[in-house]
This record gives C-alpha cells, structure tokens and sequence, in this order.
C-alpha cells in the first residue's frame, strides 16, 4: 500500500514528492471528485492525504468517502499555511466525543 496527495497547492506537493509521495493539485471542487475518485480505484492507495482546506472547502464529498469506504483512509494534512484548528483541537475532539470536560 501507498500514500497518495491531493493537494491544494504545489508546495505540499513537491514537498511531499521530496518524500516520495506522489499526487496532484487541484483547485475546484469537480477536480477534488475526479482527483478523489482516480486516486479511489487505484487498489495500491491505502492512504490519501488531503489538505485542510478541502475539509473545509468540500466536506460532503470528503464526508461522502469516508462513510461509503473502509480503504482507502482519508487523511487531512495542514498545508504550508500551517494548521486552520486551534491550539486545543485534540482536547475539545476528546471532550466532544466522550461527553466529558477533560
């Protein structure tokens, strides 16, 4: 299994390639479905890794994969701007999902 991008810019992606992982850039949201679904039918992606922006952006077609799919894993990745979450996202994420104040 491989790790694939698609990323919103090309500095994530050549930085990425530095680390050999291949992927694409895109831009619209009819270019994410098409990047989304080439990347889906290639049985050798076990991971892909976007970048925030298209969870933000586009989160029904991110959402829509994750419901319908086990393989390959989503993964959204910040990109050179940094992280778009706030310094306590993994705390509130915990608290949220158990119901408790941590």
């Amino acid at each position: 299994m491989r790790m694939f991008l698609i990323s919103d810019n090309h500095d994530t992606q050549t930085g990425m390639r530095l680390a050999g992982v291949e992927g694409v850039v895109v831009h619209t949201r009819e270019e994410l479905r098409q990047a989304l679904e080439s990347a889906i039918a290639d049985p050798e992606n076990g991971v892909i890794l976007l970048t925030e922006k298209f969870g933000r952006e586009f989160p029904d077609l991110i959402d829509d994969v994750r419901l319908k799919r086990k393989l390959p894993l989503l993964i959204e990745i910040p990109d050179r701007h940094g992280t778009g979450r706030s310094a306590d996202f993994i705390t509130s994420y915990v608290n949220e999902a158990i119901g408790l104040r941590l």
